[in-house]
């Protein structure tokens, strides 16, 4: 196999209206459906059994609910198909999902993914996502929580001001090289101004 394979392309999908397949319905299923509800994704559950939460969840969020075996025909108009359930199950909706172009992520499954989840960080309107390209989910876990203790108190205050100065700079043409070393200086400014009131 070659080392390109292994390689991933991070990306960041936005599933808000899109509908996307959830197989299976125990409580791994639970936890993705609860991010995928965070997305707001139009989300179809297959599983002979679910959870209360997941069912709970369903009819909270008007999803469709299919108490019964995974078919092939439940990828039709999906953009993104999670597998959360056994093995045997999970191989059939990769099987599935490859003829129709439908992006899997398979949990704890890494034979039966073309994508993978990740520990994922949300603060102030920033995102950051650790893979381990399904190998090692625990050790993707132990580095989100690591990057979330090194995250900024005041992230939002930096959010903000990288979000006021983008339009000057694409109006005033300054380079996307350019910007990250401005942005820097930015930050700084924003330390300097705090601390000023306490030199007086």
């Amino acid at each position: 196999m070659d080392k390109s394979d292994d390689e991933l392309f991070p990306l960041f999908l936005k599933l808000a209206g899109r509908p996307v397949v959830l197989v299976g319905g125990g409580p791994v299923a639970t936890a993705k459906a609860r991010g995928l509800a965070e997305t707001g994704a139009r989300v179809t559950v297959v599983s002979p059994e679910v959870t209360p939460e997941l069912a709970e969840l369903a009819a909270e969020r008007q999803w469709a609910l299919h108490r019964r075996a995974f078919d092939a025909t439940d990828l039709v108009d999906a953009w993104l198909a999670i597998a959360a359930a056994p093995p045997a199950v999970n191989a059939q909706v990769s099987t599935a999902a490859e003829t129709r172009r439908v992006f899997v992520v398979a949990v704890d499954d890494p034979p039966a993914a073309s994508a993978y989840g990740a520990g994922i960080v949300r603060r102030a309107g920033v995102t950051l996502a650790v893979s381990t390209a399904g190998h090692a989910p625990a050790l993707a876990g132990l580095l989100r929580e690591g990057l979330e203790s090194l995250l900024p108190v005041d992230l939002d205050a930096w959010l903000s001001e990288a979000r006021r100065l983008r339009p000057i700079w694409r109006e005033e043409g300054v380079a996307l090289a350019e910007r990250r070393p401005r942005l820097l200086l930015a930050l700084n400014r924003l330390y300097d101004a705090a601390s000023e009131p306490a030199r007086g």
